[in-house]
């Protein structure tokens, strides 16, 4: 175990900040005291405190990997901790979170709250988000002088829209010359976020700020631009509120604090591992190809335009590239129609070994990006260049920057996902050809992807970060950290500390978990589904007021769907018949006028759903939350691990169904004073060793068993 108190220092800081936390929490209405939530904050205070910021040689490191049950109150645990600490050392805290429930809480009802109570202390907090969320002015200004019809701004790879591109770009105008007003009028701060009507994400892409498109103080709207007025706040921000996808994509790019001179939080931090897999992994488009005929012409009017030379002859390498990426399509195409029978579909590659009769493809597709990206990023630091030298260009160098910038994302995925397509290394990458029917078209998408998060999470985050804490609700599994800690790539960490604080909630008074014991064994699907809908409907019935079905897979919701009787349809909403937002207001409506309403969902339903009381008083589990066992890179990890002879259902399997399992159970109490209970028809829960390991791991509720309709 660490010494946190190695020195007075430490010693002090950390007693300055637990003091602080306990101020607030016994002057401020509405806390409470809480002896988890007190354990909690003092871990968080010690392991901070030991945590060296800022330059120095051999760090000392503190993190502090924290399981706050429901009702525990982790975020005035941490914040008020944290925020403390931070002024104390003339530092700031980074709190990361994985959904916009969460920063929207943070933002509006804790943070606020908390300024409140720590008066004597005043501290700024602001909400950071990704450059895309905000207007590019050039663009906009740009699209609405050529009236839409600026080709190198539109995407009309997507075919839907290609058919009525003068009617497209008139609805744009008249779109984007409305923002225009509003900007000018500072009606709207160009945050897409803050608009009354969200636009498509499509409309919104070709005037969305963006790093490769953009020269920052060489640009005429630097001054008065949305995304660098946002950064301007978050530097005098003594708290940025972010999320893990931002603090992934960010690293080295300083957008956000340095992460060795900050205090990270990260909160939903069960989320980071998924969230690292998706940062570092790569996929190209090998059907739209279009812009690569646009590439070069570009590329020669800004050459052409400013006087610059380009490196290359662009012209014959996109025309090569595109000719190339071709080939590689039809060939994708084959292999997969050929698998799948002529169906959508995909084609994993086994250990990460890409068939003989693609190297050759992939190397040339390699070698002609990697030439064009190095042609198209020396011409952008020739414009970026002009512009430094002669401010009078300035302007001109910004459009025509931006000209390039747009190909440059794409450029540089059709490269990456080749690099790594051809990599073959001890530990493979999970590397997978997928077909989708886009309305009459065919997309054809080569992939690639790291299998173990916490290598990646241990390189490029953790080997950063001095002085952290990783919270949730749901970081153990069966009991255990081990899992977690593995996957976080903080597994034999010296300067890790585990710390699970137990929920206020008293379960074995509160809940009931019923474990059905169905007839047919789970893995029968058909016979089970069949057993465990009848059993559903007769449960159903006895609803009175709330309650929330979890489903495994689209299917096995469709097939209860369709056998509701009459009465019960009506009582039954439907995740994914109206939006999620629409769904719970109209559920709300329905309790508090004394109807029953049942939910029914999928794995979005079974986390971050807070439906206190009547609300939810029974969550029905319809089977163990096993992932599908198609998704490729579960599959490219599962097949490393037993060549290496590991066992990947125990070692990961029952984990990660573990986590979920104890995320959907917590559906069901979400306060001191809720009564519901959890009713699971898979009988492996109680029958199986690895149930019972899932079953340890779960809330203490009281446990029944219920056979063929008859309670044990």
């Amino acid at each position: 175990m660490v010494d946190f108190f190695n020195n007075d220092a430490s010693s002090k800081l950390a007693q300055h900040a637990l003091n602080s936390f306990e101020q607030v929490v016994s002057q401020s209405p509405g806390f409470r005291q809480r002896p988890g939530q007190h354990a909690m904050a003092e871990c968080i205070a010690q392991t901070l405190a030991q945590a060296d910021l800022g330059e120095g040689a051999n760090p000392n490191k503190g993190i502090a990997v924290v399981q706050a049950g429901t009702g525990v109150g982790k975020s005035a645990a941490y914040a008020t901790t944290a925020i403390a600490m931070a002024l104390e050392r003339q530092t700031r805290v980074l709190i990361s979170t994985a959904t916009v429930a969460l920063q929207e809480q943070l933002m509006t009802k804790d943070l606020p709250a908390l300024a409140l109570a720590m008066a004597d202390t005043p501290f700024s907090y602001a909400l950071a988000k990704g450059r895309g969320r905000y207007v590019c002015k050039l663009k906009l200004h740009r699209l609405i002088g050529s009236n839409g019809l600026s080709d190198d701004l539109f995407d009309d790879d997507n075919q839907a829209e290609s058919t009525g591109h003068t009617d497209t770009a008139e609805r744009r105008v008249r779109l984007f010359e409305g923002m225009a007003q509003r900007l000018s009028s500072q009606q709207w701060d160009g945050d897409r976020d803050t608009l009354t009507d969200a636009p498509d994400m499509r409309d919104w892409s070709i005037i969305a700020a963006e790093r490769h498109t953009c020269t920052a103080r060489h640009c005429l709207h630097f001054k008065d631009c949305s995304y660098f007025n946002a950064r301007t706040r978050l530097t005098e921000a003594n708290v940025i509120v972010a999320n893990h996808d931002l603090v992934l994509a960010s690293l080295g790019m300083k957008t956000l604090p340095d992460l060795d001179n900050c205090l990270v939080i990260f909160d939903e931090g069960h989320h980071l591992p998924a969230i690292a897999l998706d940062q570092f992994s790569s996929s190209m488009d090998l059907s739209n190809l279009r812009w690569l005929d646009k590439l070069p012409k570009a590329m020669l009017e800004v050459s052409n335009h400013l006087q610059l030379p380009v490196t290359e002859d662009v012209t014959s390498l996109a025309s090569q590239l595109k000719s190339a990426l071709s080939q590689l399509a039809q060939i994708a195409m084959d292999m997969v129609l050929d698998q799948t029978a002529g169906k959508d579909g995909t084609l994993r590659f086994a250990k990460g070994m890409l068939p003989e009769h693609l190297d050759d493809p992939v190397n040339l597709v390699e070698k002609l990006s990697n030439s064009l990206l190095k042609a198209l990023e020396a011409l952008g630091l020739e414009v970026k260049a002009l512009a430094k030298e002669d401010p009078s260009q300035a302007n001109q160098c910004a459009q025509q920057f931006a000209k390039l910038g747009i190909f440059a994302p794409r450029l540089s995925s059709v490269q990456t996902t080749a690099q790594q397509l051809l990599q073959h290394e001890e530990q493979p990458l999970a590397k997978w050809l997928e077909v989708e029917t886009n309305g009459p078209y065919l997309t054809t998408t080569a992939h690639a992807c790291p299998i173990v998060p916490g290598d990646l999470l241990h390189y490029h985050l953790w080997s950063q970060v001095r002085g952290a804490v990783v919270t949730s609700a749901s970081l153990t599994s069966c009991g255990s950290f081990d899992y977690f800690l593995k996957e976080a790539g903080l597994n034999h960490k010296p300067f890790v500390k585990a710390l699970e604080v137990s929920s206020p909630f008293n379960y074995a008074e509160q809940g009931t978990l019923t474990v059905v014991h169905t007839r047919a064994d789970p893995k029968q699907v058909d016979a089970y589904t069949t057993e465990m809908v009848d059993a559903l409907l007769a449960d159903l019935k006895q609803v009175q007021k709330g309650a929330l079905v979890l489903f495994t897979s689209r299917a096995q919701m469709r097939s209860a769907t369709d056998a509701l009787p009459h009465p019960l349809r009506d009582k039954v909403l439907v995740q994914g018949t109206q939006s999620r937002m629409h769904l719970l207001a109209s559920h709300t409506a329905r309790v508090e006028a004394g109807e029953a309403s049942i939910l029914f969902g999928l794995q979005s339903f079974g986390e971050g759903l807070d439906l206190p009381g009547e609300l939810c008083e029974t969550v029905f589990i319809t089977k163990l939350p096993f992932s599908p066992p198609s998704d490729p890179v579960d599959e490219a990890r599962a097949e490393w691990l037993r060549s290496v002879g590991r066992d990947p259902f125990m070692e990961l399997v029952i984990p990660a169904t573990a986590i979920k399992l104890l995320q959907w159970s917590g559906r069901a109490i979400r306060t001191e004073t809720d009564q519901a209970q959890v009713i699971c028809y898979d009988k492996r829960l109680t029958q199986t060793n690895y149930g019972r390991k899932m079953l340890s791991g779960l809330p203490p509720y009281k446990l029944v068993e219920r056979r063929l309709g008859i309670t044990n």
